[in-house]
């Protein structure tokens, strides 16, 4: 998140099964709400063997709370159309959207797939996603507490995680398979106290702020889909831009530990502190294939991130780089100069776009998979400026968003 920029329906004989969460902002579990859309989708029969996982920050967030809807109601919203377009010309199986504003009941979600998604952008074949999984963030929640000590409390930065309102900057996860629902885990609500030897700034935070902070900045979840016979984990998240605050580091130590929880929940032995919004405890079964999804704000090389934080992931001995690139990041690099000049990460890894003077454009949306799964394929949808889709990326102010959509072909086999 770049917060210095914030200001075809299905056929006959098939089922779309909506699955949201509904709303809840305190310590109980989410209680997800199922939902149709057009008609039943049977479960894929027989071997999957390849599936196409992809993020993308779309920066469909909205500074007013209700705006994501009226924007969507109509098939007309020009951001709406550009990013849309985007994830037809991509055609994932399955896409973790990071900055999308949470709308209870998931109609916003709805809206995107009827208005925009299932209709052909440009010229590009329209894309179905009959499942799709939302629930509550922590972005806008007031914590009741003075975060950012600066003597008064409310607003964005005193919320659990920064937000003009309940839901600003949510995700979704957007499948072409079933989602298991039920077996969703969420951890909206793990303190971040409760993850031992973590960075959090206690000479911050008072002991009182310590007790009720959480760790995480929007959510994170494990949403497992069933994917012909196999069930494969989707673990997404977005923690907080490692900026915006003072020399005590706050949001990068905090950054760190949401990347960190990943490790931990993934790796034998390391995840036996955690517990979800259920109450259950534990990491994942090592047995398990997973896809880590999301935004991380986090560049191995560049930036202002924690010492080593995305690190956690990228040389975790259960994680799999696929080293998603693109052509249009080098151009992006050699055209912009600046900062982009004086950094140690090739280019070609990049995936957002941001201000030449600082910190430049970084490596910070990934596609990660664990040791049971093979990548194929991978890139990066950032075209070079002489390519007719080159229009969808742009320059700021930008088409669609600052972040790039970022995709991985994976091998089931």
């Amino acid at each position: 998140m770049n917060r210095s920029r914030v200001a075809a329906a299905a056929a006959a004989s098939l089922l779309a099964l909506t699955a949201v969460a509904a709303a809840q902002s305190s310590s109980a579990a989410p209680s997800p709400a199922a939902g149709q859309k057009n008609s039943e989708k049977d479960q894929p029969n027989g071997k999957v063997d390849s599936l196409r996982v992809a993020t993308y920050n779309l920066s469909l967030n909205r500074s007013t709370e209700g705006q994501l809807v009226r924007d969507l109601s109509t098939p007309d919203n020009t951001q709406a159309r550009n990013v849309a377009e985007v994830i037809q010309r991509t055609n994932p199986d399955v896409v973790l959207l990071n900055e999308f504003d949470y709308v209870a009941g998931g109609k916003a979600v709805d809206l995107f797939r009827d208005n925009y998604l299932e209709r052909s952008q440009n010229g590009a074949p329209a894309v179905t996603y009959p499942y799709a999984y939302t629930a509550p963030v922590n972005t806008g929640v007031p914590s009741g507490f003075d975060l950012n000590n600066d003597g008064t409390v409310g607003g964005g930065d005193d919320a659990y995680g920064f937000g003009l309102f309940p839901g600003q900057y949510g995700m979704v996860v957007l499948s072409k398979y079933p989602i298991q629902t039920e077996n969703v885990r969420t951890f909206q609500n793990f303190l971040w106290k409760d993850m031992p030897g973590n960075v959090m700034p206690t000479d911050w935070y008072s002991p009182q702020e310590q007790d009720i902070f959480r760790l995480s900045s929007k959510s994170h979840w494990d949403v497992p889909i069933t994917v012909g016979k196999r069930t494969v984990h989707v673990l997404a998240a977005h923690p907080t831009p490692p900026t915006f605050d003072g020399p005590e580091d706050r949001n990068g130590r905090r950054n760190h530990d949401e990347i960190r929880f990943w490790a931990d929940y993934i790796t034998p032995g390391k995840g036996k502190y955690i517990y979800d919004d259920a109450g259950t405890t534990g990491g994942l079964n090592p047995s398990e294939p997973f896809v880590i999804l999301g935004d991380y704000n986090a560049d191995p090389y560049d930036g202002d991130s924690y010492q080593g934080a995305i690190n956690q992931l990228l040389d975790n001995k259960r994680v799999v780089d696929p080293l998603n690139s693109s052509e249009g990041a080098v151009e992006a690099s050699q055209e912009q100069g600046g900062a982009n000049l004086t950094h140690e990460g090739d280019p070609k890894y990049d995936t957002a776009d941001f201000a030449d003077t600082t910190p430049g454009n970084l490596r910070i949306d990934y596609t990660l998979l664990s040791k049971h799964l093979r990548p194929t394929d991978a890139g990066v949808f950032w075209p070079v400026r002489s390519d007719p889709l080159w229009r969808l990326t742009g320059e700021y102010p930008f088409p669609t968003s600052d972040h790039r959509l970022v995709w991985t072909d994976v091998s089931l086999r």
